[in-house]
């Protein structure tokens, strides 16, 4: 993506990277399709903001610079907003702009005076246009915004239609365990799929990209405490954790993308033996309605723990890539899941079981509506809890219920 700040081997820097003295490198640059430069941060400026993102966003996206005239090029810093810079536009945009862009917003100090300075937004090319502020759809035309004409918006549906058939192709993608045929087939998953917008989806790995992001995905597995072991795809890399036994006990797999879209699989854990046989026995004890002969039970907790450890493991990658989490759309599955019990022997599951019966996958496979992450930093986005709650929803409890019980149930089964 263009940006108009480079670094000395001049290759372009992320907004993260800029630094006050790169300001300098906009004088040698011209206000376009891809840049846009505001002197104040005035009201009046303020109120062009939503037409300016959306334009970008329904365009190829690009960099709106405040503090910067528009004729020299002079830095005229501007006073640091009240609030976060990010949360100021990003009110603005959700004020006036449907659907929410995908933006970066950053505040960058004057070094001599800190209250002062410049305004970075980012914003990125949107993969669901069009974005309609205030009621009209705005594109880039040169170095201003404008309403869009019927064939641009017949192109900006298209994009969007094409892009939603790409995470629907992405989501049917199956990762194989080497178990026995009988099991494999039945192997219960949950399935994490995180699809990354925004870029070539067509995208193939080279030697020295492939090396990089299997080196990222390695130091998340270290920081974790965990080895990883590496299988090579025609199109990606999986990701296990080293056992030998994984031919009796699955293990769950990350599934990484030239474009790094992941997937993740979680093998469920299932009761087995003298965990199963009392398990069976407190449903008699306690009179809940008994699952059929030979249906299986999954560990509720032990599920938990897994599905909570492997996405602590993506949530470290992209931190170690330095990814926003905004530029994912998110969906989860349940594969082989059907006629399965959920099973848990903490008091509250136990009590909410003999009023409402136990959770019970009753229905076939199902893949969850996409989700499309809002929430770009890392310590406001927690993968853990993400999936965790989702892989309870999965199973039949209702998210966001307005009924006590059914929140008193989830904030134990969370903490298990």
């Amino acid at each position: 993506m263009f940006s108009p700040f480079r670094s000395e081997q001049g290759a372009p820097k992320t907004i993260a990277e800029v630094e006050y003295p790169d300001l300098e490198q906009l004088r040698d640059l011209e206000e376009g399709f891809a840049l846009e430069l505001k002197q104040t941060f005035s009201p009046s400026v303020r109120r062009k903001i939503p037409k300016i993102v959306a334009s970008f966003a329904n365009s190829r996206g690009g960099w709106l610079v405040i503090g910067i005239s528009d004729a020299e090029k002079d830095v005229c810093p501007v006073p640091r907003p009240g609030a976060d810079v990010s949360q100021v536009v990003g009110e603005l945009c959700r004020r006036h702009v449907s659907p929410a862009p995908r933006f970066s917003a950053r505040f960058l100090p004057d070094p001599a005076s800190p209250e002062q300075g410049v305004i970075l937004v980012q914003v990125l090319e949107g993969d669901f246009p069009p974005y309609v502020a205030d009621g009209i759809v705005e594109i880039r035309e040169g170095s201003t915004s404008g309403p869009a004409a019927g064939t641009a918006l017949v192109d900006l549906y298209d994009k969007a239609t094409r892009r939603r058939l790409e995470v629907r192709a992405f989501c049917k993608r199956t990762v194989y365990y080497p178990m026995p045929d009988a099991r494999r087939r039945e192997l219960p998953l949950f399935n994490l799929y995180l699809f990354r917008m925004g870029r070539d989806s067509e995208e193939a790995f080279s030697r020295d990209r492939s090396n990089e992001t299997a080196a990222a995905m390695r130091v998340a597995f270290g920081q974790q405490g965990l080895d990883c072991r590496i299988q090579h795809a025609h199109d990606s890399l999986v990701f296990r954790i080293p056992a030998r036994d994984e031919t009796v006990v699955p293990h769950s797999a990350i599934e990484l993308f030239p474009d790094e879209s992941m997937k993740l699989s979680v093998p469920a854990v299932l009761l087995e033996g003298r965990e199963r046989d009392r398990a069976l026995a407190t449903m008699t004890r306690r009179a809940l309605f008994p699952p059929a002969e030979g249906a299986r039970l999954i560990d509720a907790a032990a599920t938990l723990s897994r599905v909570k450890r492997m996405a602590t493991l993506l949530d470290r990658y992209v931190r170690v890539r330095d990814i926003p989490w905004q530029e994912y759309a998110v969906a989860y599955e349940l594969e082989n899941m059907a006629g399965v019990t959920l099973w848990s022997d903490d008091e509250t599951y136990l009590r909410y079981a003999e009023k409402h019966g136990v959770l019970y996958c009753a229905t076939t496979d199902c893949l969850s509506r996409v989700r499309y992450l809002s929430d770009g930093a890392h310590d406001t986005f927690r993968a853990r809890q993400f999936a965790g709650s989702h892989f309870f929803e999965a199973c039949g409890l209702p998210l966001g219920s307005p009924d006590p019980e059914d929140n008193e149930l989830v904030d134990a089964l969370l903490r298990s």
